[in-house]
C-alpha cells in the first residue's frame, strides 16, 4: 500500500541528472598546521589538508564555477534552464540573491526562476528537491540546483 504522503512527492514524469559540476578552491591549509595551532600538535585529524577559498572567492564565485562545470558536462544551452536554486548557509549578501547572480553569470536568462535556500547542512539537497519538483511537474525541462558554502568563522574562532 502506498502511503499518501509518499504519493504526493512523486513527480508526474521521470526526472534525472543530466550534468553535474564541482568546484574546490585551490588553496590548501595543512591539517598538521591546524592541529599545531589548536591542540599543540597533539590532536589527530582525519584529513591531511583543508581547501581554503582565495580572498576573491565566496559562495557566489564558487557556485558560478561549479555551474560552468555542470553545463559543460550536461552539454545543454544555458537558455534551456528555467530555474536556478542555490542552497547555502553562507550567502554573502543579506538581500541580493546568490541565485540571480549565478543565473546571470551563466547566461541562464531571461525566463528564469531563481531563489536562495537556507537550511543548515541540507540547503543543497533542498535545492535539489525544488528542481525535481519543478522538472517533475513539467514546469521546465531543466533546472539547476546547487549547494555551496564557505567557512564563516571569525579570525581566532575554532571554525576559522
Amino acid at each position: 500500500m502506498i502511503d499518501e504522503h509518499t504519493k504526493l512527492l512523486k513527480p508526474s514524469r521521470p526526472v534525472g541528472i543530466v550534468g553535474y559540476g564541482a568546484y574546490v578552491p585551490r588553496y590548501r591549509l595543512p591539517a598538521a598546521e591546524i592541529s599545531r595551532i589548536w591542540s599543540g600538535g597533539m590532536g589527530g585529524t582525519p584529513v591531511t589538508e583543508k581547501s581554503v577559498p582565495g580572498l576573491d572567492e565566496d559562495t557566489v564565485t564558487m557556485s558560478i564555477e561549479a555551474g560552468r562545470n555542470a553545463l559543460l558536462r550536461a552539454e545543454i544551452s544555458p537558455t534551456e534552464i528555467r530555474a536556478v536554486w542555490v542552497g547555502s548557509e553562507s550567502h554573502p549578501y543579506a538581500v541580493k540573491p546568490t541565485s540571480t547572480i549565478v543565473a546571470e553569470a551563466l547566461g541562464i536568462v531571461p525566463c528564469t526562476q531563481a531563489a536562495d535556500l537556507e537550511f543548515a547542512c541540507k540547503a543543497g539537497s533542498e535545492a535539489m528537491m525544488a528542481a525535481i519538483g519543478f522538472v517533475g511537474s513539467e514546469m521546465a525541462n531543466y533546472a539547476m540546483a546547487m549547494g555551496m558554502d564557505t567557512a564563516q568563522g571569525k579570525p581566532g574562532d575554532a571554525l576559522e
